[in-house]
């Protein structure tokens, strides 16, 4: 196991505005009503462990994809990729509030693409979720030419999908590249031969799972 770099905080910037208000409040309550303020408190704790980012170690083998998201695996299959226009052997990570919603890049490569989606919200849990809901595509494509793209999905709460690379632009195996306010899932489209290293069910952990091992000396340039 490799641990990477992680320039970062380990409260994620996008939590701080919330993490104080909910601080604020909490501090105020129990100044003025030291009872009333235990929900506030817990209030402060949610947002503090829901905006955690964490670094973390994982392979550097250059054909191990790694989760993009903590989370549960919640299918698995061959469909169409309609960002990469292919077929593709599809991941699909759910995030529940629970689960850090800092986004990492599954593997090394140049951005190909970025595209934003508006969309509904349903449960992020749900199939239909994948191309009904808010999303932001990436499609990576690696040194020997393969494609791997790492779709955000907004949830049933999430309102704000946020991704910081362009297309251009070199990405390094966990490096945080985006993040999702409240319950959402990342979608993982891979190159038909991949090898898949999870089942439905598994309870993964971004950079530290490998959710694929891509296929050897295959390119969809």
């Amino acid at each position: 196991m490799t641990k990477f770099n992680y320039p970062h905080p380990i409260i994620a910037r996008e939590g701080w505005p919330f993490l104080a208000i909910a601080l604020v409040l909490a501090i105020v309550m129990t100044i003025w009503a030291s009872w009333w303020s235990v929900p506030f408190w817990l209030a402060s704790l949610f947002v503090l462990q829901f905006f955690r980012d964490p670094p973390r170690a994982g392979s550097s083998a250059p054909d191990a994809v790694l989760s993009p998201a903590d989370g549960r695996i919640v299918m698995i299959g061959e469909v169409d990729d309609p960002y990469a226009e292919r077929r593709a052997v599809k991941i699909s990570v759910f995030m529940n509030v629970f689960n850090v919603h800092s986004n990492r890049a599954p593997v090394d490569g140049e951005i190909v693409k970025v595209e934003y989606f508006a969309g509904k919200f349903f449960n992020a849990a749900l199939d239909k979720a994948s191309l009904e809901n808010e999303r932001n595509a990436m499609v990576i494509k690696t040194a020997d030419g393969q494609l791997v793209t790492a779709v955000q999905v907004a949830g049933l709460v999430a309102k704000r999908i946020l991704c910081y690379v362009k297309q251009g632009q070199a990405l390094a195996r966990a490096q945080r590249y985006g993040f999702i306010r409240f319950g959402s899932r990342v979608d993982v489209y891979l190159p038909l031969g991949s090898r898949v290293r999870v089942a439905i069910g598994d309870k993964v952990s971004a950079t530290s799972t490998v959710l694929a091992e891509l296929p050897q000396a295959k390119s969809e340039a």
